[in-house]
């Protein structure tokens, strides 16, 4: 009979997670069995207690289980730990494995797990690493702990890393690495396979060789496919592909990421100004990258300004939200005053009161939906001055049909309910005017915050919320007013 049993690798990483906090738990369990213990028998000294109990058996286990999983697994079971346990875990990591899953782990987390490590230990962990690794780690690291793992680098791997450093995170030099193969156009297919064969290895995500002239100059690429295919005699140069898809360093890394995308790529080379070999793109780099942006959008959609660690202290969580609560407080209390101005009419009418929230939650609504499609515009680079002026024409198509269509549901709705026919026409009035101005709304913040230089994503929500309150509150109110009262 085979073996029904998962093995750790097998298994999801939500259950590598259960049987890893199984284990925490058995830990604390038999810590407080020897802790009262110690306490009804004073004379069995503790330390021997706990080497027995604990350290030998579930923490050894717990060990074992580490060690057969993936760094990027054992990222997740630590940011999804508390401090103390998280810590716990951590101990019990092989050394060596450190600096990979320092990589893996959220920005967050990996500030809570360097500050329980030595300067000993981040030099090794780091001088572990590969060179454009060491670039994405670094930032992270305290001055003294950069300097000392620079000295200990070669010249080459040195020089390497302050390139890395030298350039935006957000750009393709910050991304690329500098583990690639080239060759020369004048080989034959023959002389190219002994050559990989000679090196053993081949870097990760290899599909294609570089062809590069005498100075470094590349000139082409040899996907490895072709190199299988043709005959073995055939040169290099007529084999070969003479227009892939280069970056340059500075280019941004969201348009490298989209060229990803649209072309399929698995490997890109990166040149300098004069066409010279400098490093290579990866497609695990660059869909990490674009995972980062999405959970970075996420956050700034609701004004967050920092990844957040689900087990920080109160104090820091706190201060990480101020920024839009701040904001948020200011607005609302702007809508307010909206609703104060009309205070008379609501008290002459009490049905405006439980209206009035239907109006602005529906232009909120269809406002961060015009919002999200922008934000998502921008962020590919399909909107520009030349369209922009259809896109928010569509817009507004869609908010008047909408607007007809929702407007006279609720018109009708509030005319059962109130037997009050003006009303009715008010609200349907004042829902058709509030989702045309969410659409201009959720249109003008991301474009305004984008002409600001930022981040289309940051605060958009926030601010087009703002603007359907208070005006799908003086807009409903105001025609109430003028129409009824």
């Amino acid at each position: 009979m085979s073996d029904q049993h998962e093995t750790p690798a097998q298994a999801s990483v939500e259950d590598n997670l259960k049987q890893v906090m199984d284990l925490l738990g058995r830990h604390r369990l038999v810590e407080s069995l020897v802790h009262k213990q110690e306490l009804s028998r004073p004379d069995m000294p503790r330390h021997e207690l706990v080497e027995s109990l604990v350290h030998k058996q579930n923490l050894a286990e717990l060990r074992k289980h580490l060690d057969q999983l993936h760094p990027a697994d054992v990222a997740y079971i630590l940011e999804a730990l508390p401090l103390e346990d998280r810590l716990l875990v951590w101990d019990l990591v092989k050394a060596e494995r450190d600096g990979d899953i320092l990589l893996e782990v959220s920005d967050a987390v990996r500030e809570s797990l360097i500050a329980a490590m030595d300067n000993r230990e981040l030099v090794a962990a780091a001088a572990s690493l590969d060179t454009d690794e060491i670039a994405d780690l670094a930032p992270d690291l305290p001055k003294d702990v950069v300097q000392e793992l620079m000295k200990s680098l070669g010249s080459a791997r040195r020089a390497q890393v302050e390139s890395s450093l030298s350039y935006d995170e957000d750009s393709v030099g910050g991304l690329m690495d500098y583990d690639f193969v080239t060759i020369r156009a004048d080989v034959t297919l023959e002389v190219a396979l002994r050559y990989l064969r000679f090196l053993g290895e081949l870097p990760l995500h290899t599909d294609k060789l570089f062809v590069v002239e005498r100075d470094g100059r590349l000139i082409g690429a040899l996907p490895l496919k072709r190199m299988l295919v043709h005959d073995p005699e055939a040169h290099v140069a007529a084999v070969m592909t003479d227009d892939p898809v280069v970056f340059h360093p500075s280019d941004p890394a969201e348009d490298a990421a989209q060229a990803f995308e649209r072309y399929d790529l698995v490997t890109a080379p990166v040149v300098d100004p004069n066409n010279r070999l400098v490093g290579r793109l990866t497609v695990d780099v660059v869909v990490d990258f674009i995972r980062e942006q999405g959970e970075q959008d996420m956050l700034q959609l609701v004004g967050l300004r920092e990844e957040e660690d689900l087990f920080t202290t109160v104090w820091k969580a706190a201060k990480n939200r101020w920024l839009w609560l701040a904001i948020n407080l200011c607005t609302a209390l702007v809508a307010s005053r909206v609703v104060g101005a009309f205070e008379g009419s609501i008290e002459k009418l009490a049905a405006l009161a439980a209206l009035m929230p239907i109006v602005a939650g529906m232009g909120g609504n269809s406002g961060n939906q015009t919002s999200t499609l922008v934000v998502r515009g921008f962020a590919l680079g399909l909107i520009n001055k030349d369209n922009a002026r259809r896109i928010l024409t569509k817009e507004l198509g869609i908010a008047l049909l909408n607007g007809t269509v929702w407007g006279s549901v609720m018109g009708v709705v509030t005319y059962l309910l109130y037997h009050n026919a003006a009303l009715g026409g008010v609200m349907a009035a004042a829902m058709l005017l509030n989702l045309l101005v969410a659409a201009v709304a959720g249109y003008l913040a991301p474009a305004m915050i984008d002409r600001l230089g930022r981040d289309p994503a940051y605060g958009s929500a926030v601010l087009t919320t703002f603007i359907t309150d208070s005006m799908g509150f003086f807009i409903f109110l105001g025609l109430a007013t003028v129409v009824l009262l």
